[in-house]
């Protein structure tokens, strides 16, 4: 038997959908900072249903082939079903993993089920999910715009007046006031 299956080859060869998605719904993000696998997958979300899911994976062939396996599992399902795939159903899909590769499909699960807390978390609140959210400032922080230290837990840098947003797309955070993210281009809903 070959070290990884004819399924996973193709997966870490020919990863499916890969990239971001502008203005996601959700998104989840894990790491490990063992073997340095970082997974972020991001979902748009229509009627209950995962419309779409992409994922950026920085790691091993494993953790590409894993996360490229996830989100063809997770499209089109509602999100009480793409919260029940487990490491073991990835795993049996893509025909097996390694014992010391199991590990990536857990980061992937993880990350699918966090997009979907994400997601669920903005609705709660009643927040349009694609829209940025306040950015959660920790009074010790520095600005990312001017280095200032941020005294103010609003959301803004009192020194250079940035309206600090965790970016949709991406997560990273991003001024609101500049309408577009410096860190993946993405469009900040809502200026």
């Amino acid at each position: 038997m070959p070290f990884y299956s004819d399924k996973v080859m193709d997966h870490f060869m020919n990863p499916r959908n890969v990239g971001e998605i502008a203005n996601a719904d959700g998104v989840g993000e894990v790491g490990n900072p063992v073997c340095g696998d970082m997974m972020t997958f991001m979902i748009k979300v229509k009627d209950d249903r995962l419309e779409e899911v992409k994922f950026r994976t920085f790691g091993c062939g494993a953790a590409i082939a894993v996360s490229s396996m996830i989100s063809e599992m997770a499209v089109g399902k509602t999100l009480d079903e793409a919260m029940e795939i487990t490491n073991a159903m990835v795993a049996d899909q893509l025909g097996g993993l390694p014992g010391h590769k199991m590990h990536c499909s857990n980061l992937g699960a993880d990350a699918l089920h966090k997009a979907i807390e994400d997601y669920r978390k903005h609705v709660a609140k009643g927040e349009p999910a694609s829209s940025p959210k306040a950015h959660a400032v920790d009074t010790h922080e520095n600005c990312p715009y001017c280095d200032s230290q941020i005294v103010e837990t609003d959301g803004s840098c009192v020194a250079c007046k940035a309206r600090l947003v965790d970016c949709p797309s991406c997560g990273k955070v991003a001024d609101l006031n500049r309408g577009e993210c410096p860190h993946c281009g993405a469009e900040l809903p809502g200026k």
